[in-house]
């Protein structure tokens, strides 16, 4: 079960690494948020397998939680932002 765990955490890496290039190289503003925070989403998923493998969940679910918040609330504070600003 745990080759399985390590499996799914490398392609989810590959798929941040997907996100990553939308974020970089996104036609717009909108699109490079999206890609900010389904690598914040992703990295959350990367944080519970982790969990799994080391065979300690219960903390690893606590840290991915916080995360979790942080990542929303920064989202939607930039998204905010950038529409006061009028870049939307």
């Amino acid at each position: 079960m745990e080759s399985f765990f390590i499996t799914i955490s490398i392609i989810l890496g590959l798929f941040v690494l997907l996100c990553l290039y939308r974020v970089v190289f996104g036609p717009g503003l909108f699109n490079r948020l999206v890609g900010a925070s389904v690598i914040g989403t992703k990295t959350l998923t990367l944080l519970l397998l982790i969990g799994f493998i080391y065979r300690r969940p219960d903390m690893f679910i606590d840290i991915s939680l916080v995360y979790a918040l942080l990542n929303f609330i920064v989202t939607i504070a930039a998204a905010k932002y950038f529409q006061r600003k009028g870049a939307f």
